[in-house]
C-alpha cells in the first residue's frame, strides 16, 4: 500500500486514528463519517460505495481501520476484506453486519475482519469498537464469537492440515493450553482463574501465540481452532 504521508507508523497514537467506511448507502456513510469526524482521535481518511471502489481508495490512501458493510453491489464486503488481507501492510476492519441474520459476516472473518459492529450500534460504543481495533484488539467478545462461530462454523473453509499442525507445533505447552481455552470462550481473566496464572501472564501468552501464528487478534485464533478441528462446533 502507498503512503501518502511519508514515513508512518500505525502503532503511533500522537496523531488521529485514521478511517475509511465503506457503504453503499451514502446517508449511511455520511452518518458514520458525521460521528467519526467529531472526534479529535479520529479522522475519516476516505468514503466508498463498494468493496470495489475502496480496493481503489486504500491503494492511494493510508487508513489504520475500515468499516466495511457486507452487502453491497459490483464487491462485497467479504471479498474486499479478503483482497485488503493479501497486502503486505492491511488496515484492520470492521464489519458491518445485522448480527444475527448475515451468515457472510462470519465469511468475513475467516477473510481477516477483526470483529463485528452492528449497524444500528449506538455511538459511544461505535466509536469505542474503533479505537479498540486501532490498538491491536478484537471487539467481539470472547463468549460472542465461539457462540457465532458454533452456529456457523460450517461455512468455514477447513486449513490445510499438515501445514497448520506444523504452525501449532512451534507453540510452547502452555500457549496451546491458552489457544484451547482462547478458542472455547473463555476470558483472560477466566483462563487465568482456569491455569492459576496472573491475567497478565495470559495475556503475554496470547500475544506469543498470536505472533508466532501470524494472526492478527484473538478473533482470528478462534477461526484458526475451527479451522484445523481444534475445537469443534456444539451441538
Amino acid at each position: 500500500m502507498n503512503n501518502t504521508n511519508g514515513m508512518d507508523d500505525r502503532s503511533d497514537r500522537s496523531r488521529p486514528i485514521r478511517v475509511v467506511v465503506v457503504d453503499d448507502q451514502p446517508l449511511v456513510r455520511a452518518g458514520f463519517a458525521m460521528v467519526l469526524d467529531a472526534q479529535s482521535d479520529i479522522d475519516v481518511v476516505g468514503e466508498a460505495g463498494d468493496g470495489s471502489e475502496a480496493l481503489t481508495l486504500l491503494e492511494k490512501t493510508t487508513a489504520d481501520v475500515v468499516v466495511m458493510d457486507i452487502r453491497m453491489p459490483v464487491m462485497d464486503g467479504v471479498e474486499a476484506t479478503k483482497r485488503l488481507n493479501e497486502r503486505s501492510d492491511p488496515p484492520k476492519i470492521l464489519v458491518l453486519t445485522t448480527f444475527d441474520t448475515d451468515e457472510d459476516a462470519f465469511a468475513a472473518l475467516q477473510a481477516g475482519a477483526s470483529g463485528f459492529l452492528i449497524k444500528n450500534v449506538p455511538p459511544q460504543e461505535f466509536l469505542a469498537a474503533i479505537r479498540v481495533v486501532a490498538a491491536g484488539d478484537s471487539v467481539v467478545a470472547p463468549r460472542v464469537t465461539r457462540r457465532l462461530l458454533d452456529r456457523f462454523a460450517g461455512q468455514l473453509t477447513p486449513a490445510e492440515p499438515q501445514r497448520e499442525k506444523h504452525r501449532l507445533a512451534i507453540l510452547t505447552d502452555r500457549e496451546r493450553d491458552v489457544l484451547m481455552l482462547v478458542a472455547q470462550g473463555l476470558s483472560n481473566s477466566e483462563i487465568a482463574n482456569r491455569l492459576y496464572v496472573a491475567e497478565t501472564t495470559v495475556k503475554t501468552h496470547l500475544g506469543r501465540i498470536l505472533t508466532k501464528l501470524e494472526l492478527r487478534d484473538r478473533v482470528q485464533a478462534v477461526v484458526l481452532a475451527y479451522e484445523i478441528g481444534l475445537v469443534r462446533p456444539a451441538g
